[in-house]
């Protein structure tokens, strides 16, 4: 009796199982057209969406049960600090891996951002952001060949604004919600901008300021941001963009006048 009651009662959990829809976009190779693909995962409670991925990928047949390919994207630290694991979640912009399940709308859609080429499924190509860091400097130019010592401290107020603008995991999010990154532009968008004000406002730092200011008044800096101001709203960490963008507006503007009349007539 208890085996057969026990094997009554498997079916019967089985089909009780609540199952979330996933509508992936897919994209088989960086030059295919891409197409809609739907997973039916198994839910759990608190499980995000790189979890149902996972569950994805453990058990590649789709909703009309038909094996197919594992879906491709990234993920690393899976605690939102990398940035690794962005993409469009039901049409916004945001992390997968604290994008949890029960907080979406069913059926959840799956995108790759469009602001960057794909190279596959959600996977794309951040290439553009990397090298637009490298445009600005931004990082620290000490060379390391002798011991400079302690160096220059910061005022504690000035301290806590530049913490809140480093931390930046330069995930691409704010690139993808800001209409002004496009194809038809070549605005660095709006973490680059912040990260020249970080840069700028360290004491080691600042001695190559008038070199990033000069960036941004190029061609795809600055003067390309239309002051939509979805990046702030977008962000995952809560950084103040806009409020970068106006101070390095102010910046760009006051380098101008210097550039123009010469540093030496101008007076800080």
């Amino acid at each position: 009796m208890t085996e057969n009651s026990t094997a009554t009662l498997e079916p019967t959990q089985q089909t009780s199982t609540k199952m979330i829809r996933f509508e992936v976009l897919r994209q088989d190779t960086a030059d295919s057209d891409s197409y809609w693909e739907k997973f039916d995962v198994p839910y759990r409670p608190n499980m995000n969406v790189i979890s149902a991925l996972m569950e994805i990928r453990r058990n590649p047949v789709n909703a009309d049960g038909q094996a197919t390919t594992p879906v491709n994207w990234e993920m690393n630290c899976l605690e939102e600090v990398c940035g690794a694991c962005s993409m469009v979640i039901n049409g916004r912009p945001r992390q997968s891996c604290t994008a949890l399940v029960d907080k979406f709308t069913h059926p959840i859609r799956l995108e790759p951002m469009k602001t960057f080429p794909v190279v596959r499924d959600l996977i794309v190509d951040r290439e553009f952001m990397f090298d637009s860091l490298k445009k600005i400097k931004a990082w620290v130019p000490i060379d390391g060949t002798y011991d400079l010592g302690e160096g220059p401290r910061m005022p504690e107020r000035k301290r806590q604004w530049a913490y809140e603008l480093s931390k930046c995991m330069t995930c691409g999010v704010c690139l993808e919600a800001c209409p002004n990154v496009n194809d038809k532009t070549n605005f660095m968008g709006p973490a680059l901008l912040s990260q020249v004000r970080l840069f700028n406002s360290h004491p080691t730092g600042a001695m190559n300021k008038d070199e990033r200011l000069a960036t941004l008044m190029t061609d795809g800096g600055i003067t390309e941001c239309g002051n939509a101001q979805n990046c702030v709203v977008a962000c995952p960490k809560g950084i103040p963009l806009t409020t970068s963008i106006a101070a390095m507006n102010r910046a760009t503007s006051v380098q101008m006048f210097k550039n123009f009349f010469g540093s030496d007539h101008m007076v800080d």
